[in-house]
């Protein structure tokens, strides 16, 4: 018998401190080496995009990967590839912890129009706000 799955998951993580380094020079050179590391790892990564401080990521997850791993692998070998680029002169890092929220298949193609419009998003909210609602929309405990 032949595994099937639908797990997406929308992925969420900063700059450290917030900083808003992500300018528009490093911008999609950094979303291309993400999308290469996810490649390289197997890992299926549908949509990305965000603004000078956060990202914004739709993954198909395959069940053999844990969440965390993902997270932690492209956390890391993004964060290395931007230092060791040159491409800023300001030190980049990410911030320690991540936002994830499960995506019924059904909202897929509504999330990735999401991820798409962060710049229009962002005109009328901050990202802590931003964070806030979609805390709010996934049910998430406040005490989390």
């Amino acid at each position: 018998m032949q595994t099937y799955y639908a797990l997406w998951v929308h992925l969420i993580w900063s700059t450290k401190n917030r900083q808003p380094i992500i300018s528009q020079k490093l911008k999609y050179k950094l979303y291309d080496q993400i999308r290469e590391i996810c490649l390289d790892k197997t890992y299926h990564l549908d949509f990305i995009n965000g603004i000078e401080d956060h990202i914004h990521l739709l993954i198909s997850l395959s069940p053999k990967f844990s969440v965390s791993n993902l997270v932690k692998d492209i956390k890391g070998i993004s964060q290395k590839w931007v230092v060791e680029s040159g491409l800023i002169e300001e030190y980049f890092e990410w911030q320690d912890g991540y936002a994830v929220v499960s995506v019924s298949p059904y909202n897929v193609q509504r999330v990735r129009n999401y991820i798409r419009n962060q710049e229009k998003h962002h005109k009328k909210m901050t990202a802590e706000d931003e964070l806030n609602n979609i805390k709010e929309l996934a049910f998430v405990p406040d005490d989390l």
